[in-house]
């Protein structure tokens, strides 16, 4: 597989934002958006970017407000920065365009307009994982993994394509456009404990592409878990994205039948879920075919076999994308997932 290059630290990324003991959990929130493209020409009941982007932003910021992400630890007069170090978190984005990253990192790393340099800011807070799928670096949308700098140390990273030639920009089967898996490998830097993180968004047309794309992750994250797992076979895994499928469909059916991998929403309990079912809303609520839950967060055990379970599971939530101004944030609502690695 083609792999992205190594991150270099930087010594901000030296610095601890949580004091946590070796022997404590580490507590996750996993946040999935599809933010929808910054299109030029928006559809029926949608708004340009520059409209929703401050949506978007704000919603990002309250949810992160009590975790170690993007905020200031060192600025004691934030409020954000006082209550940060309860847990850590990752945001995996689908249909983010170069500008839309640059945006999102920018605000995020509270960058001044002005002082943006067209090129998405790697801290002092966050940075992203992740090329557009065009060509792996600016062109084509991107499945990007943000992530706190000083939480997190990438070990390892790549992009798969979800094609028949996965190590290569290419389009498979019967889809309508390329598509891209997402993957690093993540130590957590006070306790030394590793993951494995996966960000996708699958093929709208084609439902070949879909099922076919499914093998190609699984087998994918097998492989990066072999490669990485010191215990033998240990390394747990997160995968998040826009899977363009609802639960009776191709391509959850195949993960499901799989075995390893499980849908959060299904296996943590009725009352610790808040929010919608509905994932994808579409721009005009009147179409209530097209809706459904297609964005997933997938949780996998150390083995293949599904035997260790490392994984607590904590909280579910499905996130409003429409308020009383009348502005969809995005056609998705955001799926937040609350976990504790414990091994």
């Amino acid at each position: 597989m083609k792999m992205l290059a190594k991150m270099a630290l930087s010594p901000l990324q030296h610095i601890f934002s949580v004091s946590m003991a070796p022997s404590e959990p580490l507590h996750l929130r996993v946040i999935t958006h599809n933010i929808r493209y910054a299109t030029s020409s928006p559809s029926t009941g949608e708004r340009p970017w520059p409209e929703r982007e401050p949506l978007i932003l704000s919603q990002l910021s309250h949810e992160l407000r009590y975790t170690d992400v993007f905020v200031s630890l060192d600025n004691t007069s934030s409020t954000a920065g006082a209550f940060s170090s309860c847990c850590t978190a990752l945001i995996c984005l689908q249909e983010a365009l170069h500008s839309q990253l640059v945006d999102i990192l920018a605000d995020l790393n509270e960058i001044p307009k002005e002082e943006r340099d067209g090129n998405p800011s790697a801290g002092p807070n966050g940075a992203h994982i992740g090329g557009g799928r065009a060509d792996c670096k600016r062109k084509g949308e991107f499945s990007p993994i943000l992530y706190p700098i000083k939480t997190f140390t990438v070990i390892d990273s790549e992009t798969v394509w979800l094609s028949p030639t996965p190590d290569r920009p290419s389009k498979g089967w019967d889809a309508g456009s390329i598509r891209i898996l997402t993957v690093a490998v993540l130590e957590h830097r006070r306790t030394g404990r590793r993951f494995l993180a996966a960000n996708t968004h699958l093929d709208n047309a084609g439902t070949e592409s879909r099922f076919e794309s499914i093998q190609i992750i699984l087998a994918t994250l097998r492989r990066v878990r072999e490669k990485w797992s010191v215990r033998g076979g240990d390394l747990a895994v997160v995968l998040a994205g826009d899977f363009n499928s609802f639960p009776e469909q191709e391509a959850y059916v195949a993960i499901k039948e799989d075995g390893w991998l499980r849908d959060l929403h299904d296996e943590i309990e009725t009352e610790k879920r808040y929010g919608d079912s509905i994932t994808f809303t579409g721009f005009e609520p009147e179409k209530e075919d097209d809706q459904g839950r297609i964005d997933f967060i997938w949780l996998g055990s150390g083995g293949s076999d599904g035997n260790k379970e490392p994984w607590k599971l904590v909280g579910y939530a499905v996130l409003p994308n429409l308020f009383e101004n009348g502005i969809y944030l995005s056609d998705h609502r955001a799926v937040v997932g609350d976990v504790v690695l414990n091994t």
